[in-house]
């Protein structure tokens, strides 16, 4: 048996590490901070990924095979980056898990808030949820910006072909300035 092809990472495993890295970029873009006045903060910058993750999880959402495949490993590659932040923070090997639970925890309560808010498409819904995370405790600079620009980000991946999605180029519409 070739040895490369035993260990080569699946279809579903590289799909989800590009997207988490789509995600990363889009959530990096300097207009959420400069202009609608996200955190950058350890903190804001969390709540920024963790939004892009979860908008692009709830785009797969629903769909089976390779998208069921790709969703997970897209969540394992985020979940693997929080584990690998908190060790290169400093965090000690014995508390790692401990916050990794926390912070799981936490990701799931998101990942819930948003796909309500976003079924409902309510922007006061999204508005409210975008000021106990990605906002929270800075002033109010851009929320309604951001809450639509959300919904636009669910719409414009809705629309995009799978196959788009499953090769890692979801089509983001602009971070509003």
């Amino acid at each position: 048996m070739n040895l490369k092809r035993m260990f080569k990472p699946s279809p579903a495993r590289l799909a989800g590490e590009a997207l988490y890295e789509a995600a990363i970029r889009q959530a990096r873009r300097p207009e959420f901070y400069q202009a609608l006045g996200a955190p950058d903060t350890i903190e804001g910058r969390f709540e920024l990924y963790n939004l892009h993750v979860i908008l692009l999880l709830h785009r797969l959402k629903g769909d089976r095979g390779a998208a069921a495949d790709a969703a997970q490993a897209l969540f394992d590659a985020f979940v693997g980056a929080l584990d690998h932040t908190l060790r290169e923070m400093g965090v000690g090997d014995l508390t790692v898990p401990k916050k990794m639970r926390r912070l799981g925890e936490a990701i799931y309560g998101r990942v819930k808030a948003y796909d309500t808010a976003l079924a409902a498409r309510d922007l006061a819904e999204l508005s409210a949820l975008l000021d106990r995370t990605v906002f929270e405790g800075a002033a109010d600079a851009g929320r309604a910006a951001m809450a639509a620009y959300v919904l636009a980000c669910a719409d414009r991946l809705a629309a995009q072909p799978l196959a788009d999605i499953l090769e890692a180029r979801p089509d983001w519409p602009a971070a509003p300035a």
